[in-house]
């Protein structure tokens, strides 16, 4: 038996969207997006400025890998054990524990040692995937139907956006003050963020029950919301794959494009920032098209067939390649493997009816467990096969055949 539908997502959508638009909660979405944005950032400030950390440390700078797999490891479990902290305490607080734990990691990683890195990035895991399912409970609620799928998605744009600043900015100051400096900076922002949202918490977090168990039952509630509902059954594969298919496209399309299509890092760093890009501004897009014209499952289910297509393509990748083709071909699977989680975390609301924040830990389970395997695994196919078409051929089946299930 499936649960009901929130309210927000219960009725069809009206003709227009210009009231509901008037209507969005436009705060509460700016703080979510925040607390976005600036855990994503740190989690990738590590990344980006492995080259100097790798140097100062006198270690292999693929060890970062490690960092960023250990903090989605441990981004499952408080994905699954974070909606009763949210249902006790309320999305604030928990949103602030989490910056928190950024806070936490920041310091713990410019300490400057592999232990207190490794411990950094289990600090900001045991808070990380806590972060969807305590917006999505914070904005369902307030969010009118007609928008629904566009405020999930345009909050999602946090995560490529962390990523962006990331980029831009650490590496600069890294190179200016040295890297500790780079990641002790961004506590301004988050601390500030933090305290910020003291404010609104009264308001924001009315619906808190200072009873609700922490612990009863938690870590098997995935598997009860999938045995009860076939729907997030099929939800979550597609997301598990979907979202081990972005992380193959980004882990390995420079390297590719270098060693296969016999362009310079430059232009394959080119390739890779059009992936980005696109998957950034398509998220508000396809959250848009599933408030107006599809069913957000329908919209998932087309941009599978689409990655599907788009994987086929850069397995396809040869010297002969037009540049041109070469950067369509990443736009698409931008637009696509990176445009999809805003729709796919207002399905799994929709679908959580009044466990919706229990749902979201799914999904965010789901993905982050996406992340976490399905690059090594295509990494081992790539490496045993010789070769880049067949494991994009398989990872093409993998994204079709969810596709089908969604459809």
């Amino acid at each position: 038996m499936t649960a009901p539908d929130p309210p927000a997502a219960a009725a069809a959508p009206p003709p227009s969207t210009y009231a509901s638009l008037r209507g969005m909660p436009l705060w509460p979405l700016i703080a979510t997006l925040a607390v976005q944005t600036f855990a994503t950032m740190a989690l990738f400030s590590v990344p980006t400025a492995a080259p100097e950390i790798a140097r100062d440390l006198h270690v292999p700078g693929s060890l970062v890998g490690i960092f960023v797999s250990l903090a989605y490891g441990v981004g499952i479990l408080s994905a699954v054990l974070s909606p009763g902290f949210i249902r006790r305490y309320g999305a604030v607080r928990v949103t602030q524990v989490t910056l928190l734990a950024v806070t936490g990691m920041l310091v713990l990683t410019a300490a400057g040692s592999l232990l207190s890195l490794a411990v950094g990035a289990i600090v900001l895991g045991l808070a990380y995937g806590a972060i969807a399912p305590a917006s999505t409970h914070l904005l369902v609620p307030q969010t009118p139907r007609a928008v629904f799928n566009l405020v999930m998605s345009l909050r999602q744009i946090g995560v490529p956006l962390g990523g962006v600043l990331g980029a831009l900015i650490v590496p600069p100051l890294a190179v200016a003050f040295g890297w500790r400096t780079a990641l002790l900076a961004e506590l301004v922002p988050v601390v500030a963020l933090m305290l910020l949202m003291e404010r609104p918490r009264a308001a924001w977090d009315s619906d808190r029950d200072p009873s609700w168990p922490l612990w009863n039952g938690a870590l098997m509630q995935p598997l009860r919301l999938l045995a009860a509902d076939k729907r997030l059954r099929s939800l979550s594969v597609a997301s598990f794959l979907y979202s081990g298919a972005q992380l193959c496209f980004i882990a390995f399309m420079t390297v590719q494009l270098t060693s296969v299509v016999r362009v310079d890092l430059v232009r394959a760093g080119v390739a890779l920032a059009i992936y980005q890009v696109a998957g950034a501004l398509s998220r508000p897009v396809w959250g848009w098209v599933a408030d107006r014209y599809l069913s957000p499952a329908r919209m998932l289910s087309v941009l599978g067939f689409a990655m599907g297509g788009a994987a086929l393509a850069v397995g396809a990748f040869g010297a002969r390649w037009p540049w041109g083709l070469v950067l369509l071909t990443a736009m698409v699977a931008g637009l696509t493997a990176s445009g999809f989680t805003g729709v796919a975390y207002a399905e799994y609301a929709r679908l959580g009816g009044a466990r919706r924040t229990e749902t979201t830990g799914l999904g965010t389970a789901s993905m982050f467990a996406g992340v976490m395997l399905m690059p090594s695994l295509f990494g081992a196919a790539v490496t045993g096969l010789g070769g880049w078409f067949l494991p994009y051929a398989g990872l093409a089946v993998l994204t079709v055949g969810s596709a089908l299930l969604l459809w």
